[in-house]
This record gives structure tokens, sequence and C-alpha cells, in this order.
């Protein structure tokens, strides 16, 4: 039989240790401007930033437990604070957030024009539209002679959906003039340390609180939800609250889950999860129902106020990062490695669908998350995304479930977006990886409950 590690309050002073390490570290990550002219040397920062957070984690391990939440909700603040510390360094989505709410709060649907329109001009201003000589610096497109954008892709339509556009809204509703980008990375530092709150509140119901700190003091938490301020935090938070409530209110844990994918489509992926376990058509209707109807009410609205497709930029962003054509880009890599480009999606519709039968079947209804965290980081090793911020949500799961093994599909996340366009493959081999560190932590548990 295992047993618990010892704890020390020596460990409370050496994870204190770590943090602080780790929160100087990742100032200077996110201070440094190299994804663009050194990939490499940023890769660097991001190794060092996760190796710490590694040693601080495992020495938490030990801490005594009263000193727990007070230490991870002080580590996650301090964490998250280090996003704020520069501009948006390797993404340039919050600048269309902040776009989008500019033009709900004139009274204009955003499914309706792309930035670059002319209908727009009296929206534009110097910081997301410069002009003249500012147009030669690097990240921006142009949108017509003189006039450039922060906004990346200025001629499509918005790809996000109504929650997320409603948090546009709110965000520029609130903020003072001038702000710029410091109200959506203020707004993500928020969000990220709710979730932190949130995931404390339920590993002190049913799991250990210790694994909060996997989300609280991960890199990817500061550089992706606050930093690059993407709004897939604001689904995070969502996700967690909706799949706490699940295992005793399905109906108001289902509204949740529409309204966490109404903010960022991919939570629709913890469906299968939040179905853990389920026997009664009933109890499914309990979840599904309520979920499709909030989803439905929300996209009701800008439907109905809108000329353009609700959808907006949503196929073509499937099409431009090779989501349909497996040979168009580095999507389902791995399985690319053994089948033919053309058998790639067939392969993960497959996958991921005997995944997802099988977490319903035989998931545990009291604990949703451990089999949303399968369906999700499957999908993520099956299809191995570009972007890093879309594993934020799979943090999420990790701390709620535990099994730290998943994170390497984060960080996999990350090479695949900053380290390959340094090393060309470094995407593929860091899945790899990834996939044999999970494969690696089910054979060590598997024999563990054996022995027990």
């Amino acid at each position: 039989m295992t047993r618990p590690p010892a704890t020390t309050p020596r460990a409370t002073v050496a994870a204190s240790v770590l943090l602080a390490v780790l929160t100087a570290v990742l100032v200077l990550t996110v201070r440094k401007d190299g994804y663009g002219a050194d990939p490499a040397g940023l890769s660097w920062w991001y190794a060092a930033s996760w190796a710490l957070f590694a040693a601080a984690t495992w020495t938490l391990r030990k801490a005594p437990a009263r000193h727990i939440a007070a230490l991870v909700v002080a580590g996650g603040v301090a964490v998250a604070a280090t996003g704020l510390v520069a501009a948006p360094r390797t993404s340039t989505d919050s600048f269309r957030y902040a776009w989008d709410g500019r033009v709900q709060a004139a009274g204009i649907s955003p499914y309706d024009h792309a930035p670059a329109d002319p209908a727009l001009v009296p929206l534009r201003d110097t910081w997301l539209f410069p002009t003249a000589d500012a147009c030669g610096k690097p990240g921006l497109a142009p949108v017509s002679d003189g006039v450039c954008t922060r906004i990346n892709r200025p001629r499509v339509h918005t790809v996000y959906p109504p929650a997320g556009e409603l948090y546009f809204l709110a965000v520029h509703a609130v903020s003072p003039d001038g702000v710029r980008h410091k109200a959506f990375q203020t707004g993500g530092a928020v969000l990220a340390l709710a979730t932190t709150l949130v995931l404390l509140r339920i590993l002190r119901r049913r799991g250990d609180p210790r694994n909060a700190a996997y989300w609280a003091w991960c890199p990817a938490v500061p550089v992706e939800a606050v930093n690059n301020a993407h709004a897939d935090v604001l689904a995070v938070l969502l996700s967690a609250v909706a799949l706490g409530l699940t295992v005793r209110h399905r109906t108001g844990g289902g509204a949740l889950l529409g309204l966490a994918t109404a903010a960022k489509l991919l939570p629709a992926v913890l469906i299968p999860g939040a179905l853990s376990g389920v026997r009664r058509p009933r109890d499914a209707a309990a979840t599904l129902l309520p979920a499709a109807a909030v989803l439905a009410a929300l996209y009701l609205p800008y439907i109905l106020l809108s000329r353009s497709s609700v959808l907006g930029y949503l196929g073509g962003y499937a099409e431009e990062e090779g989501y349909r054509d497996a040979s168009a880009d580095d999507r389902y890599a791995l399985l690319r490695l053994v089948l033919p480009d053309s058998s790639s999606l067939p392969a993960v519709i497959v996958g991921v669908l005997a995944v997802s039968l099988y977490v319903i079947r035989r998931g545990d209804p009291e604990r949703p998350w451990s089999g949303a965290l399968v369906v999700t980081g499957t999908a993520f090793l099956l299809t191995t995304p570009g972007y890093s911020w879309y594993a934020l949500l799979l943090v999420a799961l990790v701390a709620l479930d535990g099994r730290w093994e998943w994170l390497g599909v984060a960080v996999a996340g990350a090479a695949a977006y900053v380290t390959a366009r340094a090393v060309p493959d470094a995407g593929t081999i860091a899945y790899a990886l990834a996939a044999a560190a999970v494969a690696g932590g089910w054979a060590a548990r598997s024999r563990g409950s054996k022995v027990r």
C-alpha cells in the first residue's frame, strides 16, 4: 500500500522559494520578444519555466495541509501577475477582442463586417489601426494605402461564438479610455484567479487541494490567459464550474456547459465527461437539453440582428489550419506517422468517438472531469493542435483529476507553436513524447492499483 509523503513546514518554505524563482523567470520570459526573432531562445525560457513549475508542484506535495490553500492562491496571484508586464508577445487575438467589443458598443453586429470594411472606418483609432511609418513594424497587417492594423486576418469576419462576444463587449464597457491591451490582460488575470478558487473549492470535497497548483502555477496561464489574454480562460472557468456542478445538479451543470461552449467552442469536447456513467436517458437529457437551450438562447439574438452568418470565419479557419485537409499543415501529426493523410480525419473521428463511448459507459459520475480529461487529451493527441492556448482547458482538467502526466500535452502545444518556428519537427516530437508520458502514466497507475 502506497503511503502519502510525510509533510513538513520546510516544504512550504522550499515551495515558496521555487515559486519566487518561477515568478522571476516568467517575468523575463514574458518580456522577451522572441516569437519572431528568436523562437529558439524563447523556447529555452519556456523550458526553464516549466522545469521550475514541476519542481514547485512536486515540493508542494510535502507541505502541511493547513498551508496549501494560501500557498496555492498566493502563488497563483504572483504567477498570473507576470503576464501583465508586457504587451501581448506571441498572439494578436486580443486585438480582435477589443475591436469586436467596440463594434458591438456602436450597435453593430460583429458578424456583419470584417475589420477592414470601410463601413467601420469611423470606429478606428491609431492603436488598432496605425498609419504611415508605424505600418513598417512587424505583426501589422495592411488594410489600405498608408493604413495597417494590429488585428490578424482583418479581411475576414469574426470567428468567436456569442458568449465570447458578450465578454468582449463587457470588457469594453468597463474599460477606461486609453487602457488598450491592459483591459483584456487584466480580465484574463481575474478569470485565471477565479478558476483557481473554483478548483480549490471542488478539490476540498472531491480530491487533493494541492492539485489546484497544476493550474494556478502553470506557465501556460500567465503566457496564454493573461499576457495573450485568450478568451479560452473564460471558457475554462465556466467549464470547471459546470463539471463541479454536474455531480449533484445535472441541469445547472448542463446549462453552464452550454455557456462555456458559447464562450469558446472547444468545451463541447467535455460532453462525454459530463455524461460519465449515465445509464438513464433522462439523466443524459438533464445535461444535454439545458446545454443546447443555453447555446441556442445566446446565438438567437445575434442571428436575428446579423445579416451575415454567425459562424463567421469558422469554416475558413478550419480549412486554414488543416483540419479538413491533413496534408495542408501539421495537424494529425502522430496519426500521419502511421496512416495515409486521407485516413487521418476518419481515424480521429473513430478514435474520439470510441473514447467518448467508453467514458460514458465506464466513467465515474462522481468525477466527470476524469472522463473529460481522457477525451480532451485524446482529442489533442490525435489532432495535434498548433496553438498553445487551446491546452488551457486541459490544464484545468489535470488540476481537477490529478493525473499530471497529461500536462505534457500542454508542453507539446507550446513546442508546436513556438519551438517549431526554429525546429520544424519540434511539435511532432513533443506530441509523441507527450503520448508516451500518458501511456507510461497509465501503465504505472495500472500496476499500482493491482499491487494494492
